[in-house]
């Protein structure tokens, strides 16, 4: 889970794919990286959500795609607008949760 600016907002979005791997994305949601079904268990439901780029994807070199976990509503890689995330717009890596406090731990 990393944070990074858009628009002057930062936002929270969990890393799905890196430099050179392939994102292919079905009608339901499900989530497939270079070929294999992504486990997302944190997920309360799948969904395709906003999107506008060709599948399947290979993220560029240097760059990360990032998913937000409410996905019929989040704008994130999926879409021309963010696209894939630069090195240099990763402002930080979260590593604890504090919110809700049942749910608080590593992340």
């Amino acid at each position: 889970v990393i944070a990074f600016y858009y628009n002057n907002k930062l936002l929270v979005k969990r890393v799905i794919a890196g430099p050179g791997d392939w994102v292919d994305l079905a009608d339901d949601g499900t989530v497939y990286v270079n070929g294999k079904e992504l486990e997302e268990p944190y997920l309360e439901e799948k969904a395709l959500g906003e999107t506008n780029i060709d599948y399947p994807y290979q993220v560029p070199e240097d760059r990360w795609f990032v998913m937000g976990d409410h996905r019929s509503v989040s704008l994130d890689s999926r879409t021309m607008a963010i696209g894939p995330i630069a090195e240099e717009q990763i402002v930080g890596k979260l590593i604890w949760r504090l919110w809700p406090f049942d749910a608080a731990g590593t992340l």
